[in-house]
């Protein structure tokens, strides 16, 4: 059996096969909240920018450097040096083709077969779904009803053959951002067994708190426990372009190299470039793109008690995500599926981001809020709290 037939198929390309023959009606159309990927394009600015940097930069069409722009690997170290308060050189950045391929880079350079990397969960898919075309063992860390993950029950899981613990916050698909103080202690768990822990910040942007998610990069010795993922297509809308980063130790980054080169051979040359020009010049457009998802998570916030008082819960909310709770008695694998006749409703079910025959995953939905505005919510939340009693969806 190859590695990919050992993994299940994609979640989000699986959900859209839903859609497959069905016509909505005028008055109700679909509402997709199913991706959290941006369907607007870059900002009027950058996409002048890249139009005259395409043209007038014959550069930006040929190979550059595998570990990505120097450019951009400094204004990122530099960035994060002052976000975080502690010190990222240059050196310690690799620009990838994206935040999934940074993960994997991350993972083939870790690990071997055999190996183990410590999940919560509920999980991002596409993180459990290298981990098995990797031949490495997922070793699932229940989240409970706050989805917070415990240091001491990871601590318990630990082995001779784990080599990380992977984190992502702002989380996806639960939407909660895991306190500073928990950050520290995983830190410090995986540093005590001289393993990595490795945080995904793909949302970083989109936090409620405007300062620093945690004190990681503080310590002088950071790169030798944390490896930290970022990406620039939720801050910039630049997800066709596949522009991510790895901030980790040199040596590591080393063997990272080898993999990317092979994979890619370097990151998309455009992208790179608009991700520079957006940090350098739309911080201010930056901050209202973040204060209109931060609205939109509040208008979730304040509009659920109309979904709890129909025996809905909402178990986590933020950046892109709320993750919520039905009340149904049926797998919200059937349930999804049945919303997108039923309410004109696209959202993937629990069962997309637990392991199988995980009871608590046939009771949980993730709502991805990222395009439909306030408007959105309420039509949406007004068709949930509408929807048929599972009596008739059996």
């Amino acid at each position: 059996m190859s590695r990919t037939t050992s993994t299940f198929d994609p979640p989000v390309m699986e959900a859209r096969n839903w859609l497959n023959g069905i016509e909505f009606p005028a008055d109700r159309p679909l509402l997709n909240v199913s991706q959290a990927a941006p369907i607007d394009p870059p900002p009027p600015q950058m996409l002048q920018a890249m139009a005259e940097k395409v043209v007038s930069d014959p550069t930006v069409h040929l190979y550059g450097p595998v570990l990505g722009m120097p450019e951009l690997r400094a204004e990122l170290a530099q960035q994060w040096s002052d976000a975080y308060g502690g010190t990222v050189t240059p050196d310690q950045v690799a620009i990838t083709s994206g935040c999934n391929q940074a993960f994997t880079a991350t993972i083939a350079a870790l690990t071997s077969e055999g190996d183990q990397v410590i999940l919560p969960t509920p999980w991002y898919f596409n993180h459990k779904m290298w981990l098995d075309m990797a031949g490495v063992e997922t070793r699932p860390l229940d989240t409970g009803a706050n989805l917070l993950p415990d240091p001491d029950q990871a601590a318990a899981m630990i082995t001779d053959r784990t080599r990380a613990i992977v984190l992502v916050s702002p989380n996806n698909p639960g939407g909660v951002e895991y306190p500073p103080d928990l950050i520290r202690a995983f830190y410090d768990l995986a540093q005590s067994h001289r393993i990595k822990l490795i945080i995904d910040e793909t949302y970083r942007d989109f936090h409620k708190h405007p300062g620093a998610p945690h004190d990681l990069l503080t310590d002088p010795d950071w790169h030798e426990t944390l490896i930290q993922l970022y990406s620039f297509s939720k801050a910039y809308r630049l997800t066709g372009h596949r522009v991510g980063a790895i901030l980790t130790a040199r040596p590591l980054l080393s063997q990272i190299e080898k993999f990317l080169d092979t994979v890619t051979i370097c990151p998309n040359q455009i992208g790179q470039w608009a991700a520079l020009w957006g940090m350098q010049n739309l911080s201010q457009w930056l901050a209202g793109e973040r204060a209109e998802i931060l609205s939109r998570r509040q208008a979730i916030i304040d509009s659920f008690p109309q979904l709890a008082q129909h025996g809905w819960q909402l178990m986590g909310c933020g950046a892109y995500f709320a993750y919520v709770r039905h009340p149904f008695d049926l797998p919200s694998d059937q349930l999804a599926r049945h919303m997108v006749q039923a309410a004109s409703v696209l959202l993937l079910p629990g069962t997309m981001f637990k392991p199988a025959g995980d009871a608590t995953a046939a009771r949980e939905l993730r709502i991805a809020f990222a395009n439909i505005d306030r408007a959105g919510i309420k039509m949406l939340f007004d068709r949930l709290a509408h929807l048929a009693p599972p009596e008739t969806l059996a």
